[in-house]
């Protein structure tokens, strides 16, 4: 087949590999400058490791990731480490990162904490995650684990997450985080984006053509072909084509799927594409002269009073402190820290500039360390990405599009598609090579049935 992936981050690359070991012609179609999707890094003078551009980590159940870590000959680069994770209770930071501190939590009563430990048990525990998509995560959690748990970490966490959507979001979506996640967290030795710049290289070397900053501007049927065409007007094309980018481009990129005149099969895997709900991510990255977090935390999580931004106690999600995971040394000396959220991508937050996003989450520092001042900052990064974390709603397994769309030949792999795990660098591995398997069991049945009918003719 010859055969284009639209997308170089790990679900592309994925499906990449194994369509080009397979011996088909492959060409990978890059917007960005650099592999890597929302895995992708940066530097800065003096570092020798890169950034992720948005806080990052592996764990030690991602199976899939670290088999194909084991093929490309760098597992011994992979690192697990136990950081401290913390929540933020009035003008304290707690160590909240597993069963003995979970125990020794202050802020929460005996009574509170027999319910916690043994809802936090059983989905560990289950695999059965079909009936929790029945209920919201809202109404199980303040059932099963009671209200003053609830309300003092679950539900500021959920409306920081999801905002407005916090009571919509089922609950096979929380069992998936408490069920698999480990305490260790990972990273890869020099950072992600030496992972993914070694990921290309071997999916190159099996003979697939990688194009950087080459945005594809248009999907159609062009006779027995899908013709790509990018926006500088070049078209190829393609026995198939896998698109890994949002649902939202994809529709985008292929017109002929909610073309009033296509066929219903086509308008309404159009419809199911734009029923799928997601938010966006933004992340102020500091390079400090010292740390912010002297107590250690790597990861803090901070409670939001409000779904909206301006009303809560806090303008972000999460405050991360990524070098008191990994030693400073190996960015120069300077302390790095995220300010990370979630937000709907027509949130205020896109449309800020850089300047006023990064000054809107600086101004909380000093209550964090009441030393801080703003002539700390060495350096500043904004970075923003309208299409970051699905969020699934009651039943939502029903709503999954299928990796082969109605038009034939196109197959489309998102991180939406992963549920009812959530987004991560192991699934979109995983569905990357379910998608090329799934492409070359249909090539190869399309050619079987040619074949027969061959046969058959008189």
């Amino acid at each position: 087949m010859r055969a284009a992936v639209i997308g170089a981050g790990p679900a592309g690359l994925a499906a990449a590999l194994d369509l080009a070991k397979a011996g088909h012609t492959v060409t990978i179609y890059e917007a960005g400058e650099r592999v890597g999707g929302l895995a992708a890094g940066f530097s800065d003078t003096g570092w020798e490791w890169e950034l992720e551009k948005f806080y990052h980590h592996w764990f030690t159940s991602d199976h899939a990731l670290l088999a194909l870590a084991d093929e490309l000959g760098v597992r011994d680069q992979v690192m697990f480490l136990r950081p401290k994770t913390s929540y933020r209770v009035g003008d304290k930071n707690v160590q909240l990162d597993g069963a003995l501190p979970a125990l020794l939590f202050p802020y929460l009563s005996l009574f509170a904490k027999v319910p916690f430990g043994f809802a936090t048990i059983f989905l560990r525990l289950t695999n059965n995650w079909q009936p929790l998509e029945k209920i919201t995560a809202d109404a199980w959690l303040s059932r099963w684990m009671r209200s003053e748990t609830y309300n003092l970490l679950w539900r500021p966490l959920l409306i920081g997450k999801f905002g407005s959507e916090y009571k919509n979001v089922n609950m096979a979506w929380m069992w998936a985080r408490l069920h698999a996640r480990s305490t260790k967290l990972g990273t890869f030795v020099g950072g992600f984006q030496r992972f993914m710049d070694t990921f290309a290289e071997k999916v190159q070397a099996k003979g697939a053509a990688l194009r950087l900053n080459t945005p594809v501007q248009q999907i159609n049927r062009d006779g027995a072909c899908l013709k790509v065409t990018t926006t500088d007007g070049h078209s190829e094309p393609f026995d198939i084509v896998i698109s890994t980018s949002s649902p939202a481009l994809t529709l985008k990129l292929v017109p002929e799927l909610s073309d009033p005149v296509s066929p219903p099969t086509m308008r309404a895997y159009a419809d199911k594409l734009r029923g799928l709900r997601s938010i966006g991510a933004v992340c102020v990255v500091l390079a400090l002269k010292q740390s912010l977090l002297t107590d250690g935390t790597y990861w803090l999580n901070l409670p939001a009073t409000s779904p909206d931004k301006s009303k809560s106690e806090y303008p972000f999600l999460a405050l991360v402190e990524h070098t008191n995971f990994l030693d400073s040394a190996h960015y120069n000396g300077d302390k790095l820290i995220y300010m990370g959220d979630y937000v709907p991508a027509d949130h205020e937050y896109f449309t800020l500039s850089d300047d006023e996003l990064a000054d809107r989450f600086i101004a909380t520092l000093p209550r964090f360390n009441p030393a801080f001042k703003p002539d700390w900052i060495r350096k500043k990064w904004v970075f923003r990405a309208p299409y970051a974390q699905p969020v699934p709603l009651l039943n939502h397994s029903q709503n999954i599009p299928d990796m082969h769309t109605p038009l034939a030949g196109l197959y489309l792999a998102s991180m939406s598609q992963v549920y009812p795990w959530d987004r991560g660098t192991n699934y979109a591995i995983e569905l990357g090579r379910n998608v090329a398997a799934r492409a070359m069991a249909d090539h190869n049945a399309s050619d079987h049935s040619a074949s027969v009918k061959a046969v058959a003719s008189p």
